[in-house]
């Protein structure tokens, strides 16, 4: 349960730094830091005495008086602070020992260590940033690659907050006049909301919704990286792309026929992409059960991928392209297709192309894993493969798949809306459709009330310090 009666403190920086800060906040943050921190100067005034925004410079001793350190302290009064609280910052050297000291003095003196997510929990609460908000900080922190920045950055300052509340104002506007109506029911040809302007504005809603919830397929790929699949044979040098990819021995190698059982995934950022980069069982009739789970995993695999590296061995193409294009190029229908002639080193003059019965858009590559051919050239087919509309700093791209749920009930129920209003259903269960539609919405930003436990599922993903 939060209490925002207490005072707590925790590290905001990872330990092993040059310097480590210490955020404390709460009604008692400023006096808690003055019994533990002496200003530097003979006159030098208290925390307390001083305005928000300054920064102090002074010491931090034990008991006994000893030094523990000389620290920088930042003031923030409420309500102009992260948590909308007032709140210190202590910026000291970043040693264990002397964070450790830090701390337990603040505990000693009345502080409590602070839960993961509180600071950002009690920002929520305090109205300093609504829900959305408060889940676009943990996005920014975890965020690995440009495009995941700029959206995280752009949920942070409201972009998406302020599309919902113009979508919520609407709505609201209308299920008013409904409901007015309701309130005059005994005059039957009372209208006070224009039919063709409902209509009209709840058609506009059902497109800006579904855009969103359309949205969410790009979203969750910048965010958790870009699903590429790399199929083929067994022994086509699969595991050795992967660990040429993402520079790393992350797949064991061998010429053994079947040494991929099981799905093998790793990251790399390409261009401010984050690329995800499946490695899959390589696909062969076998009695073995084992690995025929693990192909069925490869399939599982390529109906999830966004791109597909169809791995060939050069020097028997003619024979794996006939074997296995029944079974990939109808997989393959709606995703980036690039197929990788691997092993085109040990072949003269080998020239990759497209059976004519192949789409026009599969692209084609003669590579060598092993000697690290074209896997540069391989990268920048991966980066231009993957297309991302173009977007500006208001732009909106869902990416939680919690914001996703409530879309796509909000969507749900504003469809409702459009059929009652062709159907010539009553008023009344327009307005409660409506409803509906506002408070699917309304979870979003968490201006509907929310029992305690969903806050505290979201907030406790935060780190500590946060």
């Amino acid at each position: 349960m939060n209490n925002q009666n207490t005072t707590i403190c925790a590290m905001a920086t990872p330990p092993g730094g040059a310097i480590g800060i210490i955020r404390i906040s709460g009604p008692e943050a400023i006096e808690i830091t003055d019994r533990i921190f002496t200003p530097a100067g003979e006159n030098s005034k208290k925390l307390g005495e001083r305005k928000g925004y300054s920064l102090v410079f002074g010491y931090i001793k034990d008991h006994e008086g000893e030094l523990i350190d000389e620290v920088l302290v930042s003031l923030f009064r409420a309500p102009h602070s992260y948590t909308g609280e007032n709140s210190t910052e202590i910026s000291c050297h970043g040693s264990g020992y002397i964070i450790q000291q830090i701390l337990q003095l603040l505990i000693e003196n009345g502080c409590r260590t602070a839960r993961p997510g509180e600071y950002t929990q009690r920002a929520f609460l305090n109205g300093k940033m609504d829900l959305s908000q408060a889940e676009a900080v943990a996005d920014l922190i975890a965020s690995s690659s440009k495009m995941a920045h700029r959206m995280a950055m752009n949920q942070m300052r409201g972009s998406f907050s302020r599309e919902l509340h113009q979508l919520r104002d609407k709505l609201l506007h209308l299920t008013s006049l409904l409901e007015l109506e309701l309130d005059f029911s005994d005059h039957e040809d009372l209208e006070f909301a224009d039919r063709t302007e409902l209509i009209e504005t709840a058609t506009q809603t059902e497109q800006l919704i579904s855009s969103l919830v359309k949205s969410f397929s790009l979203g969750n790929a910048i965010k958790n990286g870009i699903p590429v699949a790399i199929i083929g044979e067994t022994n086509a040098g699969k595991s050795t792309l992967l660990n040429a990819l993402v520079g790393e021995e992350k797949a064991i190698v061998s010429e053994i026929h079947g040494t991929t059982r099981d799905v093998i995934e790793d990251t790399v950022t390409l261009d401010g992409l984050l690329f995800r980069f499946i490695d899959t069982a390589g696909i062969r009739d076998t009695e073995d059960r084992i690995e025929s789970l693990g192909i069925e995993r490869t399939f599982q695999k390529l109906s999830q991928a966004e791109i597909v590296i169809w791995m060939i061995d050069a020097t028997c193409a003619k024979e794996q392209m006939e074997k296995l294009s029944p079974k990939i190029i109808p997989a393959c229908r709606d995703k980036k297709l690039i197929i990788a002639y691997n092993k085109s080193d040990l072949l003269d003059d080998f020239i990759p192309t497209v059976p004519e019965n192949f789409p026009s858009t599969v692209k084609t590559l003669a590579i060598s894993a092993k000697e690290n051919t074209n896997i540069e050239q391989l990268r920048k087919e991966l980066t231009t493969s993957f297309t991302i509309p173009e977007t500006t700093t208001s732009d909106v791209i869902v990416t939680n798949a919690r914001h996703y749920d409530a879309l796509s009930q909000a969507l749900a129920a504003i469809r409702r809306v459009l059929t009652a209003f062709s159907e010539h259903i009553p008023s009344d269960l327009v307005s409660e459709e409506l409803r509906a539609c506002i408070n699917h919405l309304s979870e979003i930003t968490g201006e509907t009330i929310s029992p305690q436990t969903t806050l505290n599922n979201i907030f406790k993903k935060f780190c500590i310090g946060k």
